[in-house]
């Protein structure tokens, strides 16, 4: 890109076209309500654990925004087509750095899941970056996808690598993501049902081994079971979390107000802060909550049906499913729905790694709007060069119809 191109390009007039503004709102309103919520929940905890400085990881967390806001920002002018380039050397760089943290002898909550202090987590990006090399691979091998020695076990393998890497730190809910949004992007490129079948069923297993052999998948689901059968006998985690939750009813105690984050609710900044905010704004703030985020998903599945191509789409898909399932994972885990996954709440929780990582997606999100809105879109005929069980043509309000149908109107 020429400088007489880029100074054109970034002018304030141009600046914010294509931008889809609804979905600027959302994010802007839950960074707000995520910054709100943690100066709320951090305060007691930093004065404790940082030698009186109650600021610390409020501090911290408005620098890591500003950082991820800069890559959002170069994110969103980055176009998302040069990733097919880019996306091995990004892939080789992940695997090295969680290759790196299974070397260091850096442990903190009984796990190595983080470098430089506890400031990097690897297992974060790799969610960000397997979602664009599954996205750019599935893409470039669409019509191959049907073929079960190119299709289905090469992406095992990829999943493999990466899920096990990160397992071994271990970190189950990361990789469990990391497999999950594999086999969604894999059925939305267009995998048959068959294959899908087979990963579905590889996965149950590979699940149930997991929860078998280690001991911490052991705990975490016999905590589970005995919490559905019986709240009381939860873990101590989820119990406090049910306290919480309880003393905060419909409208809440208030902001700053709350009594489990100083009387032992278990890291009220980062994995438990959902719990906070239903203490301190009741039922009512966390409906709010979830409306954002399912606000978020919404505008997210709008600029994938709008894509420039099945690379946008794949990529939108990807980012948003992987966003909006990790808010659903941490909500659900506090509320005793699902095994204890330790994972963050997207926007709100404490870390770096975390906030980084998402603002980067919302960065590709954005480029990919921009895409959509200033190019001339493209055909459908990506999607039928290979017999797609799914799509996405439902978005348009369009039933999905078999290869051959497809293929004998296309020219109508």
């Amino acid at each position: 890109m020429g400088v007489g191109t880029f100074v054109k390009e970034h002018t304030p007039a141009r600046f914010a076209r294509g931008f889809d503004m609804p979905l600027f709102v959302v994010v802007v309103a839950l960074i707000v309500f995520g910054l709100v919520m943690l100066y709320s929940a951090s305060w007691d905890f930093s004065f404790a654990a940082y030698d009186g400085d109650a600021m610390y990881m409020f501090n911290r967390q408005l620098m890591w925004l500003g950082i991820g806001s800069i890559a959002a920002l170069f994110l969103a002018f980055f176009d998302y087509h040069h990733w097919r380039k880019w996306v091995v050397p990004a892939m080789a760089f992940t695997i090295l750095m969680l290759i790196t943290v299974l070397l260091m002898s850096e442990i903190r909550f009984n796990a190595k899941r983080a470098i430089f202090s506890g400031s990097v987590q690897p297992s974060e990006l790799a969610k960000l970056v397997s979602i664009l090399y599954l996205a750019v691979w599935l893409y470039a091998k669409r019509e191959l996808l049907q073929d079960i020695s190119l299709g289905l076990i090469p992406l095992g393998v990829i999943l493999g690598i990466v899920g096990g890497l990160i397992y071994q730190q271990p970190d189950l809910s990361a990789a469990a993501t990391v497999l999950l949004l594999g086999g969604l992007l894999f059925f939305l490129a267009g995998g048959d049902l068959k294959q899908i079948g087979v990963l579905l069923l590889i996965a149950f297993a590979a699940a149930w081994l997991v929860a078998s052999i280690s001991l911490t998948g052991q705990e975490r689901v016999a905590d589970f079971v005995a919490g559905i059968k019986d709240p009381l006998q939860a873990s101590y985690h989820v119990r406090r979390s049910f306290e919480a939750i309880v003393n905060g009813g419909w409208f809440g105690v208030g902001i700053g107000k709350s009594l489990s984050k100083v009387t032992g609710l278990p890291v009220p900044p980062t994995d438990s802060i959902f719990a906070v905010v239903v203490e301190e704004l009741g039922w009512f703030g966390a409906v709010g909550l979830i409306t954002l985020y399912a606000l978020f998903v919404w505008r997210g599945f709008v600029i994938a049906r709008a894509r420039a191509d099945m690379l946008g789409t794949l990529l939108a898909s990807g980012l948003v499913l992987w966003i909006g399932i990790e808010a659903l994972i941490n909500m659900a885990v506090m509320v005793g729905l699902l095994p204890f996954a330790g994972n963050a709440l997207p926007f709100i929780s404490s870390g770096g790694s975390n906030l980084i990582t998402t603002l980067a997606a919302i960065g590709i999100l954005f480029n990919i709007s921009r895409q959509a809105s200033i190019t001339t879109r493209t055909s459908d005929e990506e999607w039928r060069t290979h017999s797609a069980t799914s799509d996405l043509r439902w978005w348009n309000g369009r039933r999905g119809v078999p290869r051959a149908v497809r293929l004998r109107n296309a020219k109508k």
